[in-house]
């Protein structure tokens, strides 16, 4: 099979800069106030009232293009999307943002499912797509845009949840190359827990439906028990079957890049694979819970700042929603600048 490689990667964060203390103003009796899924970062940042999924997917790219050459981006033949908040229900990402940038790739794929994991996902079948096909470049692009649109709604700015997410974008270029090898990739769907994840307005109605309520996320405390078991369990699991897969153990992971929705979980998975803090780098406390925009993120600003030198054997790992998907992935760095 053809080796495919990361070759380049860059991520995006909008310009408002929002401190902890702008949730403390609002807090209000929220039962889950102390529940430990929700311990607010120092930071996060909000996408503008005027930027849109496709603006932020293409401040993404911009450096990519930069560095690479429009060329290298303009003939990419995989254009595969993941974005948290569609600008429109019915439509994803990838047809706009071809059409800005001056793509007419073969294949546009936005891809809805996969959450805070989609990076992983996007690498994969990516990868799929190359190996058996004709196409020799691929460009994936994560975008979470709901921190500064659904998290700061009146209704919902008081809630404990309110004040983890981020916003942010972040996207990678993928090639038919030995540059940056992905070494090897698990994906694994659980079902069973799929309807576990589910939003919350009062008074009840469809998303999609006029009323007076604000659409949040359902935790319940039920909820959250099974959530913080399930991640415990699924991240270590996935990694290690990479590792596994490609014959090393966890002590030859130089950087270990998960998705962060709050520091148990990072001091968790940290500790499951038996690696030192300094290996296991994360972004929260400067962009809260990027969901699928984490990866990236984390991982452009760990390159940009000279942590990831090339041969760096890193492993992305990460699980989505209430647990229902989780994957990993171990590359072989070869995207320093």
């Amino acid at each position: 099979m053809d080796t495919v490689s990361l070759i380049d990667i860059a991520g995006y964060l909008p310009e408002n800069r929002v401190p902890a203390e702008f949730f403390a103003q609002f807090a209000g009796t929220d039962r889950l106030a102390e529940n430990i899924m929700f311990r607010s970062p120092r930071f996060r940042h909000h996408v503008a009232p005027d930027e849109s999924a496709v603006d932020m997917a293409e401040r993404a790219v911009a450096p990519i293009s930069a560095r690479q050459g429009s060329d290298a981006v303009a003939s990419v033949d995989i254009l595969i999307t993941h974005t948290q908040l569609p600008d429109l229900p019915i439509l994803g990402t990838g047809g706009e943002l071809a059409r800005r940038i001056g793509l007419s790739p073969e294949w546009v794929i936005d891809l809805h499912n996969g959450g805070c994991a989609s990076f992983v996902y996007m690498i994969k079948l990516a990868r799929q797509i190359m190996q058996t096909s004709s196409a020799t470049s691929a460009l994936i692009v994560n975008v979470q845009n709901s921190a500064g649109q659904i998290f700061v709604q009146p209704d919902v700015v008081s809630l404990s949840q309110a004040s983890v997410p981020g916003d942010g974008a972040a996207a990678a270029l993928l090639t038919k190359s030995t540059a940056g090898p992905v070494l090897g990739i698990t994906c694994r769907t659980y079902p069973e827990y799929a309807g576990d994840m589910t939003t919350a307005v009062d008074p009840p109605r469809k998303y999609w439906e006029p009323g007076t309520g604000q659409i949040h996320v359902g935790f319940t405390e039920s909820k959250i028990t099974k959530v913080l078991a399930r991640g415990n369990r699924l991240v270590p699991e996935v990694a290690l079957s990479v590792c596994s897969q490609i014959g090393v153990r966890t002590e030859a992971i130089d950087a270990f890049v998960t998705n962060q929705p709050n520091r148990l979980f990072l001091r968790n998975w940290r500790d499951a694979l038996e690696l030192p803090e300094d290996r296991h780098p994360d972004s929260f406390d400067e962009c809260g819970n990027l969901f699928g925009a984490g990866i990236p993120v984390t991982l452009d600003i760990e390159n940009r700042a000279g942590r990831i030198p090339n041969g760096s054997l890193v492993m992305m790992a990460g699980f989505a929603h209430a647990g229902d998907f989780a994957g990993a992935a171990a590359v072989r760095w070869g995207a320093a600048s």
